[in-house]
């Protein structure tokens, strides 16, 4: 019977994720609020198909964080987290100080003892590792500065455990200890047990540096992958282990692991192994944590609970952003950083055990704890998603603006508005042939930086009609635009056909939809941003393949033609996919009828001496002169 429990008890879960993850994507609230929802409908509050075995599976599958820091490791080179040294002591510090002195001070104004304030805001202190970073990775803003900001407080949270696992027995003054605090040095010395922490760190650093690889090498050596798969799950439960044993937190240990692994060989092949691992281990902890909110203690004094979550959030909120403005952060970043971590953490639940079972928290106390900490944790991708889709928007209408810069190019025939990867090739280009331009972009951080390395690069909204004429667009020829903004995009063109209608556009579009958009809108130059990239490939694959240099251009150039034409004959029927589904089937065998029909050899002249050495200019079938494009068919 036990067995069959156990099934359904999987089923349930599994079933959970399964049907409620797809449709809170769709509804824009993302994964991990569907997964705490799906917790809190199963959950005992709701249709309990879930109960008392709630903690034991959030505590299984904490080995997700685990294995989550332990990728994150993989992706964190040395030399990079010795970069982050500065955010991780100086703002990590900062945060947990700050912000467990303030909701110190707020309990004791509630009247707690000054031990049981303090206990409670290292406890709140803490903020979701599993939740912010999958919420940030899915936004794709781990890698952005706020996030990397983000990610250096966490990472200190998690080292600041093992001191505030310390801390909290002198704070009971009784020498207590809880068995689950509790590790196998515990009845040691002090001097031994730092000396066996200390070892224990610095095993996994020399493994990791002159063990792991030769012995990743003699599996992979093996060339079966389910072994491989299983050293990578056997590497990071001992090292979990070995944590665990000496008393450190486990997170920390196996991010140190997958640092030491970041620059191995094996490091894709163990990401690809363990992500399924994580990716369902973070499942079942963010349903077991929705699963485990105690919605009878929050109906019984709903005021309270309420109450003390919102109070919790603002004053962890206001400390953020304060901390981050004296970090000398800009209100976006600032922002972004406030409400990535204005909740609680896994590691509360462990520290709010500890110190219940040290006497420094009532029992009353330790469950009202656990619904905030449940609670906020539950609030967290709402908090993320109001910040991205209320307060960072407000910023740029709401802050102060940058006036435009004074433009000091005239008599220029050419404007490119975007200096990033897209345009600024456009600018050389053009510079290199005598052609300079008028450069405008409107992301005042990207203009300071490209500044310093010589680009003259003017700020400004080029959709106002007045910036434009003040770059010359009564002048010019050609309107270049390289923006990374869809809609700000149309706006451009709108403005230039206004008021500017003898300016030729030149539009970078980021697919097929939105070059339907610009072409429909009387653009007749649109280029797909991975387009020729793509083509270049392609053409570079045929050779490898077989073929003539020149038959692959030649090739590459009909098809070119060919898709060029089929898009700007989709257009017309944007918004009906259906047409367009019958337009691309009937021109994908058109193309194939043509490219297989066209088996002409290459002109004589072309075949008689390397490919590589003829003119620049004829290699290209798109500069070939007349005369050889007649040759050529």
């Amino acid at each position: 019977m036990q067995l069959d429990a156990f099934l359904l008890g999987a089923f349930i879960y599994l079933a959970a994720a399964v049907i409620s993850v797809p449709i809170a994507t769709r509804l824009g609230l993302g994964s991990v609020l569907g997964y705490l929802i799906a917790g809190i409908l199963i959950g005992p509050a709701a249709l309990g198909l879930v109960g008392s075995e709630g903690q034991d599976v959030l505590h299984f599958a904490e080995f997700g964080v685990i294995v989550m820091l332990f990728l994150i490791g993989l992706e964190v080179q040395p030399s990079k987290l010795w970069t982050l040294r500065k955010p991780i002591l100086g703002l990590g510090g900062l945060q947990v100080v700050g912000t467990a002195a303030a909701l110190a001070l707020a309990a004791m104004a509630f009247g707690t003892g000054w031990k049981t304030a303090l206990t409670i805001g290292l406890i709140l202190a803490m903020s979701s590792t599993a939740i912010v970073l999958q919420s940030l990775a899915e936004r794709r803003q781990l890698k952005t500065s706020g996030g990397q900001a983000v990610f250096s407080v966490l990472l200190f949270q998690d080292i600041a455990v093992i001191p505030i696992l310390a801390l909290l027995p002198v704070l009971a003054m009784n020498g207590a200890a809880s068995a689950h605090g509790e590790s196998m040095l515990s009845s040691l010395p002090a001097w031994q047990q730092a000396l066996i922490v200390f070892a224990a760190v610095a095993l996994i650093v020399l493994a990791g540096r002159y063990l792991m690889r030769p012995f990743f090498r003699l599996i992979a050596m093996t060339g079966l992958r389910e072994i491989f798969v299983a050293l990578a799950l056997a590497l990071v439960v001992g090292i979990t282990l070995l944590m665990e044993t000496v008393g450190l937190s486990p997170a920390l240990g196996t991010f140190l692991a997958g640092v030491l692994l970041a620059e191995s060989e094996y490091r894709h092949e163990l990401e690809m192994d363990l992500e399924p691992f994580k990716g369902l281990l973070l499942a079942v902890f963010f349903i077991a944590v929705g699963a485990g909110i105690d919605f009878k203690l929050v109906a019984s004094a709903p005021a309270l609970i309420i109450g003390a979550v919102l109070a919790f959030v603002l004053i962890k909120l206001g400390v953020l952003y304060a901390i981050a403005r004296l970090a000398r952060m800009k209100p976006p970043r600032a922002s972004l950083f406030s409400f990535s971590l204005a909740q609680g953490g896994e590691f509360a639940f462990v520290l709010i055990s500890f110190a219940a079972g040290l006497g420094l928290l009532a029992v009353a106390e330790a469950n009202l704890l656990v619904a905030i900490v449940a609670l906020s944790m539950a609030l967290a991708p709402l908090l993320m998603m109001i910040d991205s889709r209320i307060i960072q928007p407000r910023f740029e209408s709401l802050g102060p603006k940058r006036e435009a810069d004074r433009i000091d190019q005239t008599g220029l025939q050419a404007i490119i508005l975007g200096h990033g990867r897209f345009g600024m090739t456009v600018g050389r280009v053009l510079a290199a042939n005598g052609s300079k331009a008028t450069v405008l972009d409107h992301d005042a951080e990207q203009i300071d930086a490209l500044r310093r390395f010589g680009f003259k690069v003017f700020y400004g909204d080029a959709s106002r009609e007045d910036l434009l004429e003040a770059a010359g667009a009564a002048d010019a020829k050609i309107l270049v635009i390289a923006i990374d903004d869809r809609e700000k995009t149309m706006q451009i063109v709108e403005t230039a056909q206004r008021n500017f209608p003898h300016l030729e556009i030149f539009a970078r579009a980021f697919d097929r939809p939105h070059a339907y958009a610009l072409l429909n809108a009387g653009v007749a130059h649109v280029y797909r941003e991975v387009f020729d990239s793509s083509l270049a490939m392609a053409e570079d694959a045929l050779v490898a393949l077989g073929q003539h240099p020149y038959e692959a251009a030649h090739a590459l150039r009909l098809f070119r033609k060919h898709d060029e034409a089929l898009m700007r004959r989709a257009a017309r029927h944007a918004g009906d996919i259906d047409t367009i589904i019958d337009i691309s089937r009937a021109a994908q065998t058109e193309i194939e009828r043509v490219l297989s029909g066209d088996q002409s050899p290459p002109p004589e002249f072309l075949l008689d001496r390397p490919w590589g050495t003829v003119p620049e200019a004829q290699q290209d079938p798109r500069s070939m002169t007349e005369q050889e494009e007649k040759a050529a068919s």
